[in-house]
Order: C-alpha cells, then sequence, then structure tokens
C-alpha cells in the first residue's frame, strides 16, 4: 500500500512552495547576516568576541529545542498560524536588540529570533511543502524551496553590510525587523488543508505524535541521521558566525568578508536545487556521506592554503554549493523513513541535533578565540567532525520497499 495518497491540486502546492521560498529567503538571509555585526557589537558591549558567539548560540539552540514543539503545533493546527507568531517573535527580537542593547537583551533578543526561526523557519515551511508536494515531486521540491531561501542570503547579506556602513547597526537592526514584517504577509500562503497528504498506511493513519516519536527513536538509522545532522549545525553555525571575522584577522577587507558570505548563499541556490534533483534519482544517504566529505576537504583548503581575496571567495562559493544541500536530504530521508504525517515533528527533532551543534560551532569558536587569540583549532575541529559525519551518513541503511529501485 502506496505512504502517498492522492494530494493538492497543482496550484495550491506551488503557492504553498513560492510563500514557503519567500518566507525562508528574508528570514534565514537575515539570519545569516548577524555574522557581520560580531565586531561593532562586541566593541560596544566591550565583552569580546565570546559574548555575542553564546548570544548566537542560544538562538540556535532555542530554535532547535523550540522546533519540533512548534512543527507539532504546525502539523496539528497547521503551518499559517505558527508561521505567523514566528514573524512576530522575529521582529520584537530585532527592535529589542536595536533599541536597548546590554548583554542581557543581546541574549534575549537572539532567543526570540530562535524562536521565530522555530516557528517561521526551514522545519515549519519544508515541513508544508512536504505534505502537499506531489509524491514523484518531493525531493526537488524541497530542494526548490531550500534553494530559493537561498537567494536570501545572497541579497540579504550585502543589504545588511551597506546598512551598517551607512547607518550604523542600530539602525539596520530596525530595517531588518520591516523587512520581516513584510514577508509575514506571506505566512497567509501556507495554508495547507486539514488532512491534506497524509499517509495511508493503517498505523500512518492512527499513530499519534508519541508514538511516532517513540518509533523514531528506536529506529538505528535515524539516529545515525541525527548524528550527522549535529556537524552540518556545527560547520553552518560556525562559518556565518565567525567568518566574515576571520577573513579581517588574515588581512582581507570587511567587504571580501561580506562578499564571501553572500557567494554562500548564491552558490547554495545550485547546490540545494541539485541535492533535491539527486536526491529523488540517486541514495540521499550515499549523497549525504559526499557533501560533508567534500566540505572537510574545502575547509582544509581553504584554511591551509596561504590567504587571499581570490581564495576567500573560492571557499564561500565551494562551501555554498554544500552549504544547505543537506536539508532536502535529510528531510527527504525522514518522509522515507515514516512518511509525511508526522514530517514536521520529526524532522524538528532532527534538527535539534543540528541545533545543538550550531550553538557549540557558534559559541566555542568565539571562547577558542578569546582563549587562543586564533581560529586554527575550531578549523581543525570541523574538518575532523565533517569526515565523521561522512562516515555516520554512509552506514545509514534503507530498506528497499522505502525508496524507489533508481535509488
Amino acid at each position: 500500500m502506496s505512504l502517498y495518497p492522492t494530494h493538492s491540486t497543482p496550484s495550491n502546492w506551488v503557492v504553498v512552495l513560492i510563500s514557503s521560498g519567500i518566507i525562508i529567503s528574508v528570514g534565514m538571509g537575515i539570519r545569516q547576516s548577524f555574522g557581520l555585526f560580531l565586531l561593532p557589537v562586541s566593541d560596544v558591549l566591550g565583552e569580546g568576541r565570546t559574548l555575542f558567539s553564546l548570544a548566537i548560540a542560544l538562538q540556535n539552540l532555542t530554535w532547535g529545542i523550540a522546533a519540533p514543539v512548534f512543527g507539532a503545533m504546525a502539523d496539528k493546527y497547521g503551518p499559517a498560524r505558527v508561521c505567523l507568531a514566528g514573524g512576530l517573535f522575529y521582529i520584537l527580537g530585532l527592535l529589542l536588540m536595536a533599541g536597548f542593547l546590554n548583554p542581557a537583551t543581546l541574549i534575549i533578543g537572539q532567543i526570540l529570533v530562535g524562536m521565530a526561526l522555530a516557528s517561521a523557519g526551514m522545519s515549519v515551511a519544508l515541513g508544508a511543502v512536504a505534505k502537499v508536494a506531489p509524491k514523484e515531486k518531493t525531493g526537488i521540491a524541497l530542494g526548490l524551496v531550500t534553494a530559493i531561501g537561498s537567494f536570501g542570503q545572497f541579497m540579504m547579506l550585502p543589504f545588511s553590510q551597506a546598512l551598517l556602513s551607512n547607518f550604523g547597526w542600530q539602525l539596520a537592526y530596525v530595517v531588518l525587523a520591516i523587512c520581516i514584517a513584510f514577508v509575514t504577509v506571506f505566512s497567509f500562503g501556507l495554508r495547507v488543508p486539514k488532512g491534506q497528504r497524509t499517509s495511508s498506511a493503517e498505523l500512518a493513519d492512527t499513530i499519534t505524535a508519541k508514538q511516532a516519536l517513540s518509533a523514531a527513536f528506536k529506529d538505528k538509522n535515524y539516529l545515525l541521521l541525527t548524528t550527522g545532522f549535529f556537524v552540518c549545525g556545527l560547520h553552518v553555525a560556525f562559518i556565518a558566525t565567525h567568518l566574515p571575522t576571520y577573513i579581517i584577522d588574515i588581512g582581507l577587507s570587511k567587504t571580501t568578508g561580506g562578499w564571501a558570505l553572500a557567494l554562500v548563499g548564491l552558490f547554495n541556490i545550485i547546490g540545494s536545487f541539485s541535492a533535491g534533483y539527486l536526491g529523488g534519482k540517486y541514495s540521499k544517504k550515499n549523497l549525504l556521506s559526499c557533501i560533508y566529505l567534500l566540505r572537510s576537504i574545502v575547509i582544509a583548503l581553504f584554511v591551509f592554503m596561504p590567504p587571499s581575496t581570490v581564495m576567500a571567495l573560492f571557499f564561500g562559493a565551494a562551501i555554498g554549493l554544500l552549504w544547505l544541500g543537506t536539508v532536502p536530504l535529510t528531510s527527504g530521508l525522514v518522509v522515507v523513513f515514516f512518511g509525511p504525517k508526522h514530517v514536521t515533528m520529526l524532522y524538528g527533532m532532527v534538527f535539534l541535533s543540528h541545533q545543538v551543534g550550531s550553538f557549540f560551532g557558534a559559541w566555542y569558536a568565539g571562547y577558542i578565540y578569546d582563549s587562543s587569540g586564533s581560529y586554527l583549532t575550531m578549523w581543525s575541529i570541523a574538518i575532523s567532525a565533517g569526515i565523521f559525519a561522512s562516515a555516520i551518513n554512509f552506514f545509514i541503511q534503507i530498506p528497499k520497499y522505502r525508496e524507489p529501485a533508481t535509488a
């Protein structure tokens, strides 16, 4: 019996896909630009880099902890309502940091942003798309949403850099809050009819969220996938938070740092779409294994080759190709393992592991720098972790009946 019944009309799922892409594009683009604020905000607070790194780390951890909760709410009440609440969290967090900056409000503001990303971010948006996209187009739809979202990083990073250079960090936060207010309107495009694309398998029709979680945590392959995704979070948070500052540390310009991160977003459009497309034709777990291994190789080349503007931009482009390609593959594997009914919640649990890794990547890098005056130890950890994640994903086993024969 098929896990996928007839689902939405083409027009409906395309609206969900486009709305998801726009929301992720601006929301994630702004979030990825926070690394540009590290030096100016740290200079104002006079606390070194550890405090700002800790605030970003707590944002990531909050995002991860809240993602399964908001995911379950989105599965039950619909993603539109949950996403609308997330927009309000995001606006409040940005305005709080803009108007009343001190160590406490920096941390509270970033925690609010973490709640926003959990309720109006990747997991809820991808869950909505997974519920309504036709079975044969699920992989490419998830990759396309991630790719559209990546354009926000390419768009918002130069925009945020221009705001910082011309108006300062406070006004920059205010303008970014206005941008969030605008895209929150697209939450209404995430309306998914109740029962849309629920599983037709006997157990999946009746299984509760608690039972789904229990089954997931008894599944060795789900646990391997979750463990590997920890490394993705470590890589993404470390690079997004500290790459611009690291580039300045090695003698290059602020502009180079901003453009390197922007190129991550631009080339992630190609990488995410390609990963989603290839995930529909080839083994998702083997593709994940290759992505993590290639990340380690690219990082090693960047860190141990002589520093130059060309090398920094090459790193941004190369790591961008490998940046969020893990997302459609990972969320796709969750659907393969358990069907789409509880996918938002179950992906949210995998994403919690990702965000624990993000906490470590963002905070520990700042701590290491303030302790030693160098990021070299953290780069070495990132390289080793990528090799480990590659091995973890390689050993995932997919029962033959769960994936098409072409996989």
